[in-house]
């Protein structure tokens, strides 16, 4: 078995990451407010490790269904630092190593730090011109930064070299290599700010794991993960505009049907700008996309739970570069009652947050949907502040659960 590595980039720049036992030892680069997912197979371990002006800085360290089926994970500083970094298991915080805030916190200490210390730590605390710390070089070389880094990160991340060669090392440090949670997927968040990983996972899986898909050219490889047979209508905007778009509620084009567990390519013409859905009725998820825009010509789209949610839903780029967005989990069997509209053939759902003509919006709706996913994720109400996801071949991997 294998499970999934997601590397999430919190920040507002895209973050390189050497990447040490997985993705044949390839770097990738996470584009700002986005996730990289890894595939790693249970029993391998390697390494994340976030680079800084082509240095190796702060790392997460994983084996995968290590010693009684457990994951173990550590983050470590001892190369260095330049960014806050924290791992742990997908939605479980009790398994978080890491301090979120790392860098604020080094920060602190270097201006309360007396005039011994800072003439001690000179070469290795880099700052700017206002004196701020931008990084440090690595714990491991300097045994007057250990000490120093301690005073404010023990026990939040590995600083010394840990037992090894003969040497017990630090009991705060051996601790970090604490058994996790059983066995799942990892989430690894880096910040320049605060690294608290998002609440719920908003990642889908792997592309490669879509086996009876083909792209076959401009299109959507959709994907069904319900345990049934779904049907999906897609709905071409009756006209388009500068930000604005008459939607199509009564003419879809095509309707196609989805196996069970299964996925199919539908090939769409460049000229389509519109969304795919469960059905025919509302309330529903909408992925909204369109195939070929007029400005940079690859293909553009998003999650919308503002006419309704049916189910979790997610859309990502097939060209390689690993953009994606939306979310996998169930939002609709625990909803409050108060947030609930059901279709009219008696499925369960989620009202509009916008209004229709069944009614205005429904503020039950809002505030569970901004809890359990956020605005980033999916539009939930206004036309900002969520990630788009972009494909330069014209092609999008659309998951429906």
């Amino acid at each position: 078995m294998s499970h999934n590595i997601y590397v999430t980039n919190l920040s507002g720049h895209d973050q390189e990451f050497e990447v040490h036992g997985w993705n044949n030892n390839q770097n990738i680069t996470v584009g700002a407010g986005q996730t990289w997912t890894i595939n790693a197979p249970d029993g391998s371990s390697g390494a994340i490790i976030a680079v800084h002006d082509g240095h190796e800085g702060e790392q997460a360290e994983i084996t995968k269904n290590g010693w009684g089926g457990n994951d173990f994970i550590d983050l470590s500083n001892i190369v260095g630092a330049g960014g806050n970094l924290t791992v742990q298991q997908v939605d479980d915080p009790a398994t978080r190593k890491g301090d979120p805030l790392f860098m604020q916190h080094l920060n602190d200490a270097w201006h309360r730090a007396d005039a011994g210390t800072r003439q001690a730590l000179e070469l290795c605390v880099h700052r700017d011109n206002n004196d701020n710390v931008t990084c440090i070089d690595a714990i491991k070389d300097w045994p007057a930064l250990e000490n120093f880094v301690r005073t404010f990160a023990d026990g939040k991340t590995y600083i010394g070299v840990g037992a090894w060669g003969g040497s017990p090392g630090n009991a705060n440090d051996n601790n970090q290599s604490s058994a996790a949670h059983g066995n799942t997927d990892i989430q690894v968040t880096y910040n320049d700010g605060d690294a608290t990983p998002p609440k719920t996972n908003p990642i889908l899986p792997p592309q490669q794991d879509i086996s009876s898909a083909q792209v076959g050219g401009p299109g959507i490889i959709l994907s069904n993960h319900r345990n049934e047979d779904q049907q999906f209508a897609f709905y071409n905007n009756y006209w388009n505009g500068n930000g604005t778009a008459g939607a199509n509620f009564d003419r879809p084009d095509p309707i196609t049907t989805v196996n069970a567990n299964d996925s199919l390519f539908v090939p769409l013409p460049t000229s389509f700008k519109g969304r795919v859905q469960r059905g025919t009725q509302l309330p529903a998820t909408w992925v909204e996309f369109q195939i070929r825009a007029d400005d940079d010509g690859g293909a553009h789209g998003d999650i919308s739970l503002q006419q309704g949610c049916d189910g979790a839903a997610t859309i990502a780029s097939t060209d390689g570069s690993g953009r994606f967005n939306g979310f996998q989990h169930d939002i609709v069997s625990g909803a409050p009652e108060a947030a609930v509209r059901n279709k009219p053939d008696g499925t369960r759902a989620l009202d509009t947050t916008v209004g229709n003509w069944n009614g205005g919006p429904n503020q039950a709706a809002i505030e569970w949907e901004n809890e359990q996913v956020g605005q980033r994720r999916a539009y939930i109400v206004g036309g900002t502040g969520t990630d788009d996801v972009a494909s330069a071949n014209n092609c999008f991997a659309v998951d429906f659960y």
